[in-house]
């Protein structure tokens, strides 16, 4: 397909590298004209520091070996790497150990028992250009919290094995019931593949990649391309996130606090039948004897050269999975600077250090650049420039598992983040591309200016600029593409789940962004032993200079917000964003078949109270930008200012969380019950009406509108307090 160009004028590109406050002399969010020059200053000896050559050396090292969390001594040799490269950076830094259940594979066996047999290979072949593709200490190929079992019967395909894959079933006459299931991965995570399985009947699940979703259909294979082989895995955990992430015995609490954990039998999180990963080349014997309906339409079509057809049967398979069942040590990584003038306001920046193999993509990429990030700070340090807030840089372990190690070091922590904590900003897998900006709705527009600060690495325009121009190219259709040409900040994504971040905005409904690159960088050997510094040295950035443009990003917001005299929250775009969201809501139930009556006043009531109360704080705003910063600085009231700001987003937590999964307590963001890492806004009440629960549908309209005016009062206190600072 042709792509339209975009025509960016001279005078633009040089805008757009540029921030908005350079751009008229005016100070960014959160700074008064007195403060700019120093932070200015501060900031461009930050953004000098980030080097892709670096970031290139701990790389190859910590993708040098299999390092998965809990397991062997790999997660401890990158946790130590990691330890001794904060402390040569003169931070203060230690190794924080706490636990979680981790079951470990000690058998695994499938084989189809007719009418053909085969045996199942369940393991991925090395590569010879790619030593580290057959490390030893690879872990075998499994889906963790599966159960183990030996199970026979006859298999049905079930394609994606999403809600709306059963409905199809329903309506063909076709019953999993007594049979095992193969479902192939995308359009949903796989732990809810599996749970729908178990809720149907199923004895047993398997997931292979097709390659139509990321193998040959795309393009050449590793190691000719970057694309899955034939016989590459998807690993990944299936413990049920969406009831809640981290150690399935202790929800909501620390795994090491003297608390009594549940057992295996009580926890709601682990799946109670087989499950196991494989790759095409072991679903091609199967799927070739499955006979039974063709399967409906193109959407149940894959790119294997075979007639897809659903069962069940007459091909049968026989699952064998056996695991040890063992509580195991959790190494998180974490690095501190003490704020100079507000140590007990905290600006948090995460990512996870452990792999379910070598991991360079996932989540290397994203860790060097956190440590490039503290290498930054150190040498501001050692130049005396201390933050004036407390900056906390953490490498999480066993984020692979189920977000264990982020989990249990905020449900650890949950009272002192609780009191202190500003805003924890997410990293994961990077690679090349455009700026994916996703979170908090309260730090859109800090971020978009942000963004206009940071050189794109090739197209010679800020990333906010590069990232515009794309989200138009690729906009869904023309009112989406108007939007954005009318708009002068691009939104941020709402955040489900699926990294460390959920358990900071889900749980301790703390204001959180999750950052990164990409579009550019294909995808295929995700959770593979192919995702090795070979792969990501030929097929990512293999230059390292989008992962330092991501340092010098993440490095210049958390500046900002560790410095600002008055934190960069805003509120506007938090009720314009909800007001779609209330829309969209609004078209499910008017398209529902006999709904009952949802009286949506309350909150759209609420959130108009809220854009008058967000408006009139940017204009107290801005009649305090000649005010004194020392007067500002040094004002009790100041400080009890930024208090409301960074508390903001725990007005939008209700405490009793979304029905079934009280973990989760914010009351605009949550992931889905049925869409596992995928958002649903306004969660308790947009899932009432899908699943027609009409009386917790009503529930939720007032607690949300209940929190929004909570929130509204909170604004325009802040408000009062500006006008009381002139």
């Amino acid at each position: 397909m042709t792509r339209t160009p975009i025509l960016i004028s001279l005078t633009s590109l040089l805008l757009a590298a540029l921030p908005a406050a350079a751009q008229n002399g005016d100070p960014p969010r959160g700074f008064l004209r007195g403060q700019w020059e120093e932070q200015r200053s501060i900031e461009e000896q930050f953004r000098a520091v980030p080097d892709p050559a670096r970031l290139r050396e701990y790389m190859e090292y910590m993708s040098g070996e299999p390092h998965i969390g809990g397991f062997g001594h790999g997660s401890r040799r990158v946790a130590e790497y990691a330890l001794e490269k904060f402390l040569s950076f003169g931070l203060d830094a230690a190794i924080e150990e706490t636990e979680a259940l981790m079951p470990l594979p000690t058998d695994r066996h499938v084989e189809v028992l007719g009418p053909e047999p085969y045996t199942l290979r369940l393991a991925e072949l090395g590569v010879p250009e790619d030593r580290d593709s057959s490390d030893p200490g690879q872990l075998p190929t499994f889906n963790p919290y599966a159960a183990g079992g030996d199970v026979s019967g006859e298999v049905v395909f079930v394609n994606y094995g999403i809600p709306e894959d059963y409905e199809m079933l329903a309506a063909l006459g076709i019953s999993v019931e007594g049979k095992i299931v193969l479902a192939r991965y995308g359009r949903s995570w796989r732990g809810i593949k599996a749970k729908l399985a178990q809720e149907n009947g199923a004895i047993g699940a398997l997931m292979y990649s097709d390659p139509e979703e990321d193998g040959y259909y795309r393009g050449l294979t590793y190691p000719e391309g970057p694309y899955r082989p034939k016989w590459g895995v998807q690993r990944g955990s299936i413990l049920d996130m969406p009831v809640h992430p981290g150690d399935p015995l202790t929800p909501g609490w620390g795994a090491t606090e003297d608390r009594e954990k549940l057992t295996r039998e009580t926890a709601r999180t682990l799946v109670r039948i087989p499950v196991l990963p494989i790759s095409w080349g072991d679903a091609l014997p199967i799927l070739e004897q499955i006979r039974g309906a063709v399967a409906p339409n193109d959407d149940w079509k894959g790119a294997l050269p075979i007639t897809y057809h659903i069962g069940p049967g007459p091909v049968r398979v026989r699952m064998r999975t056996a695991y040890d069942w063992q509580v195991r040590p959790i190494y998180n990584v974490v690095a501190r600077i003490e704020g100079s003038h507000y140590p007990d306001e905290w600006i948090v920046h995460g990512n996870h250090h452990d792999a379910w193999c070598n991991g360079a993509t996932d989540p290397i990429s994203g860790a060097v650049q956190l440590m490039e990030t503290a290498r930054g700070f150190g040498e501001l340090l050692k130049a005396g420039i201390r933050p004036r807030r407390t900056v906390i840089f953490a490498l999480w372990d066993a984020e692979e598992w189920g977000l264990l190690g982020s989990t249990e070091w905020a449900e650890t922590h949950r009272e002192d983040l609780g009191e202190k904590g500003v805003i924890y900003i997410n990293t994961d897998s990077t690679g090349k591309g455009w700026l994916s900006m996703a979170g908090s709705h309260t730090l859109q527009k800090f971020l978009n200016e942000v963004a206009r600060g940071i050189e794109d690495p090739e197209r010679g325009v800020s990333v906010f600029e590069a990232a515009r121009a794309r989200r138009l190219e690729t906009a869904a259709n023309p009112d989406a593409r108007r939007e954005i040409e009318q708009s002068d900040d691009l939104r941020l994504a709402a955040l489900g789940s699926g990294s460390d971040y959920t358990v900071f905005i889900d749980h301790l409904t703390m204001a959180s962004l999750n950052l990164g690159f990409g579009g550019d960088s294909p995808g295929g050997v995700y959770h593979s032993n192919y995702d090795s510094f070979h792969w990501y040295n030929r097929f990512s950035d293999s230059e390292f200079v989008f992962g330092r443009a991501l340092s010098q990003l993440v490095g210049t917001a958390m500046l900002r917000l560790a410095n600002a005299a008055i934190l960069p929250f805003g509120f506007t775009d938090l009720a314009d964003a909800m007001r779609d969201y209330v829309a969209e809501i609004r078209e499910t139930h008017a398209a529902m078949e006999s709904p009952e009556e949802i009286d949506f006043a309350a909150i759209e009531n609420a959130l108009e109270a809220l854009d008058e109360a967000g408006q009139g704080y940017e204009d107290a705003l801005a009649r305090l930008d000649d005010a004194s910063v020392d007067a500002i600085l040094q004002s009790p009231e100041a400080s009890r200012l930024n208090q409301l700001l960074y508390t903001s987003e725990r007005r939008l937590g209700y405490e009793e969380g979304l029905p079934e999964r009280e973990w989760f307590r914010h009351q605009v963001y949550a992931p889905g019950f049925y869409t596992g890492y995928g958002v649903k806004t306004i969660p308790g009440v947009r899932e009432g009406i899908e699943e027609e629960e009409w009386e917790a549908a009503r529930f939720y309209v007032r607690v949300v509108s209940e929190a929004l005016s909570a929130l509204t009062d909170q604004v325009r206190e802040a408000e009062r307090i500006l006008a009381d600072l002139r």
